[in-house]
């Protein structure tokens, strides 16, 4: 849990090198990604962690034709780990050309947002993390 990705200060972060990166990498995952109709939520870089949203809508990957016999374990190239290990994969990369200790937590936090509150009370919390940093429990 270190903090790699900057600082923050009265409220606002301050990305490092690395956290400069790590948005941008992030940024670059719709694009990198046409095929599978992302959609960008709200994001933010905090000093040691990384919090987002991203709503993978309609596409090949996910839906079937009637006639089709839909796979059970899914394409394992465009689900939610795919786009998770690609983006985090190119910030290593990039990230140890320079600092070549980095590594990011092995796993990652996801869930699934249902309805207009969750998503609101999820998108809230992102958008308020750096304000609320000092009570946050990776705050070191």
């Amino acid at each position: 849990m270190q903090c790699y990705f900057g600082a923050i200060e009265e409220g606002i972060m301050n990305l490092s090198e690395i956290g400069t990166i790590v948005q941008t990498e992030w940024i670059n995952t719709l694009e990198l990604r046409p095929d599978m109709n992302l959609e960008m939520g709200e994001f933010v870089v905090m000093p040691n962690h990384f919090h987002a949203i991203i709503i993978i809508g309609d596409n090949k990957h996910n839906t079937t034709n009637k006639d089709e016999t839909p796979n059970t374990f899914g394409k394992q190239s465009a689900n939610l780990a795919a786009i998770v290990r690609g983006f985090k994969s190119a910030v290593t990369r990039q990230t140890r050309m320079f600092n070549p200790d980095f590594e990011w937590q092995s796993l990652y936090h996801d869930h699934i947002i249902r309805n207009a509150t969750s998503f609101e009370t999820i998108n809230k919390y992102i958008t308020n993390n750096p304000e609320n940093w000092k009570e946050d429990r990776f705050f070191k």
